[in-house]
């Protein structure tokens, strides 16, 4: 409570606890020079400073205790005749207990608090996440996307079937690429990121596609392989490219981060980031890449394309695809990370397109 000067000092009968007998003592109580008197029937007197009282916060009903210094207790069963007397001594609700008395102060509060959360969960955590992926040792980066990968493998990859010599074939042009696009770019462009490309057979479950881990690990599906080899092996390197992205700017990294702040915090301060390895597949497994994040990997990708002297459109051809086996299924199917499961929409399509 907060004391203001009073006109008078009013004295309220009350029940005073000492600390030392549970029995209650009759005592007036008043309030004046900044301490709280009291007055037994014995006429024995009692003063506390008021900044060591502990007042009660005021409520609707039911009875006032004050706590006071060395275990006492001045105790009311009237909350309504106790607050009177408290405001006519002049003693003032906290700031805190004025809003809680008012609705309209509490649905503000309210607001204001959902406001403070949904702007720290829209722009504080990923602005710490990104700041803090650069506090990521390599080597616990790298272990995350090994277990990752171990887990994917675990329950839901196979071994690919693809022949050994295609495997080599597309790992060696997509190299050559990413030489062409160095090559041009320059000596002073940031270099690729180290990667490991593997190859998998996913079945019906992940149907085409690819996508990218922590620490640089880099996975295609067979039958992503099958639906453009032929026709658009170009696209390929496209799609590569992107994954490439995703590792180039720490996405995965950073979506992990975002999910497990609380974990992230913990393994900073004490060295031990054990809990946030352990819990990196299943995030990677059910979260996605937000719009942000795609849109920076198709830029990669469509400058990659175009530096290593290959035209962007020919992802025209995989976007069609896909949404021609999205069509025959009958919604999106897919791994949610990865560059396929995304819908082949306009915006996309125009990006690749344009020349």
């Amino acid at each position: 409570m907060e004391l203001a000067p009073p006109a008078a000092s009013p004295r309220l009968q009350a029940r005073f606890f000492d600390g030392r007998s549970a029995r209650p003592q009759a005592v007036q109580a008043w309030i004046s020079a900044g301490e709280l008197h009291l007055q037994t029937g014995d006429q024995s007197l009692h003063h506390y400073p008021l900044r060591e009282v502990q007042w009660p916060e005021r409520q609707r009903h039911g009875q006032r205790q004050a706590e006071l210094p060395g275990g006492g207790l001045l105790s009311h069963p009237e909350a309504a005749a106790w607050d009177a007397w408290t405001l006519a001594s002049g003693l003032q609700d906290s700031l805190t207990v004025r809003w809680m008395q008012s609705w309209r102060r509490v649905a503000l509060a309210l607001l204001l608090s959902i406001g403070t959360l949904a702007g720290l969960w829209r722009w504080g955590v990923p602005w710490v996440a990104d700041q803090g992926v650069a506090l990521i040792p390599a080597a616990v980066e790298q272990q995350i996307g090994g277990q990752a990968l171990a887990w994917f493998d675990k329950n839901m990859l196979k071994s690919s079937k693809l022949p050994r010599a295609q495997q080599e074939q597309i790992a060696e042009r997509f190299a050559q690429a990413l030489h062409k696009a160095g090559a041009k770019a320059g000596p002073k462009a940031k270099p690729w990121p180290a990667y490991q490309l593997h190859f998998r057979d996913a079945g019906e479950a992940m149907g085409p596609n690819a996508f990218a881990l922590p620490g640089g690990a880099i996975v295609m599906t067979d039958a992503l392989v099958r639906l453009l080899e032929r026709d658009s092996p170009d696209a390929l390197v496209g799609i590569l490219a992107h994954e490439l992205g995703h590792v180039q700017h720490q996405h995965g990294m950073r979506m992990a981060l975002q999910a497990g702040m609380v974990g992230v915090v913990a393994g900073m301060v004490v060295g031990d980031f054990s809990a946030l390895i352990a819990g990196v597949p299943a995030v990677l497994a059910q979260a996605s890449y937000s719009r942000d994040f795609e849109r920076e990997s198709d830029a990669t990708s469509r400058q990659l394309m175009l530096d290593a002297g290959i035209k962007p459109s020919v992802m025209l051809d995989f976007f069609q695809a896909m949404a021609d086996i999205r069509k025959k299924k009958g919604g999106d199917s897919g791994l949610p990370i990865a560059f396929a499961s995304h819908p082949a929409d306009a915006e996309r399509m125009r990006f690749f397109g344009a020349p």
